[in-house]
């Protein structure tokens, strides 16, 4: 039963990773856009493209929390005491990061759209990189079992988890460009298509190179998910190296449906190697799922609630995002009328 509640935890982080990475993605492109003149597009299209489900993604972070710590409370602790450094400054960056957001479309002059914008979209880098720097804490076993702390500083604060930090923004930043160029497409908008294209070209080259980088970093700190990567996860690896390489090849040709969905499961392999590497750890070395678990009468009420979720949850997200799909849901914000900016839209 341990195993099956583990898998839902790991279900529930590619769903974050692929949803909500999208959206902070979508900020690393606000914020490499350019000031407000040159930005005003590719920004317009970032919000109209998120705005309808940007809150609705961080349900899958609550779900992983709520998981972890009623079925793994030991992990759970040693996670918390350990890494709440990287995890609280994450905690800020989500409030900033949608308090930027809301309120940029919401205030009508161009200087103070400017300030949450820019909030909106360093929160947009921060956030992924703090959390994959705690994926890469965990991975190189700098977080120790019992529900002890580790190092503060030094757990986060090094080669794995500053590799995975980068890596883990460039995967978003990367997925949302190309979600952006089926965007762009919906709209009719040539021109924007091939801005995103583009990006998300240069997006995949970057991960490849990071990932390769990383598999260097595993190997000298985190020995034992390196071992895993290369041995019962790597048809896991394989599998999201093609599906990039597809996506890329459908991107140069122009195909932006088959783009998407390739590009969606080469970050979702990303994520479920690690899980897959690093089993049967939740904390490589220290701690098993099967350890860590708890009472089997707790995780036959978990699972129960997690079917229960589902049934009641998913079909809501499944309108939600068919509706933004079909553009039919109601825009946000308010038109700028002040500082002689007519329609700019700051970033």
């Amino acid at each position: 039963m341990s195993t099956t509640v583990a898998v839902a935890l790991l279900a529930g982080l590619v769903a974050y990773a692929v949803f909500g990475g999208a959206d902070f993605g979508a900020g690393f492109w606000d914020l490499t856009a350019g000031g407000p003149e040159r930005g005003r597009r590719p920004r317009e299209l970032i919000e109209h493209s998120i705005g309808p489900v940007w809150e609705a993604n961080h349900v899958w972070l609550i779900f992983v929390f709520v998981v972890t710590w009623t079925g793994f409370s030991e992990a759970y602790a040693s996670i918390m005491l350990t890494l709440f450094v990287p995890l609280t400054i994450a905690a800020l960056g989500i409030v900033l990061r949608g308090a930027g957001f809301a309120f940029r479309k919401s205030v009508v002059t161009l200087r103070v759209r400017r300030v949450f914008g820019a909030g909106f979209a360093a929160s947009s880098v921060l956030v992924p990189f703090c959390m994959g720097a705690v994926a890469g804490a965990i991975a190189s076993g700098r977080v120790p079992a019992g529900g002890r702390a580790g190092d503060p500083v030094s757990s986060w604060v090094n080669p794995t988890s500053i590799t995975v930090g980068l890596l883990a923004v460039a995967a978003i930043a990367y997925l949302s460009a190309v979600y952006l160029v089926w965007e762009a497409r919906g709209d009719d908008d040539r021109e924007l298509e091939a801005y995103f294209r583009r990006r998300a070209v240069v997006a995949a080259v970057v991960v490849a190179v990071v990932g390769a980088v990383g598999m260097v970093v595993l190997h000298a700190d985190a020995r034992y998910v390196f071992d895993g990567m290369t041995g019962r996860a790597l048809p896991v690896v394989v599998l999201g190296v093609l599906c990039g390489f597809g996506a890329l090849i459908l991107l140069v040709r122009d195909a932006a449906r088959g783009a998407r969905a390739l590009a969606m499961l080469a970050v979702a392999s990303l994520v479920v190697a690690w899980g897959v590497a690093q089993w049967p750890y939740l904390l490589p070395e220290s701690l098993t799922v099967t350890a860590a678990a708890a009472p089997s009468g707790t995780l036959t009420v978990l699972l129960v609630n997690v079917v229960l979720a589902v049934v009641v949850v998913l079909p809501g997200f499944v309108l939600l995002y068919v509706l933004a799909q079909r553009h039919v849901l109601p825009d946000e914000g308010v038109p700028e009328a002040s500082d002689g900016t007519g329609d700019r839209t700051a970033g």
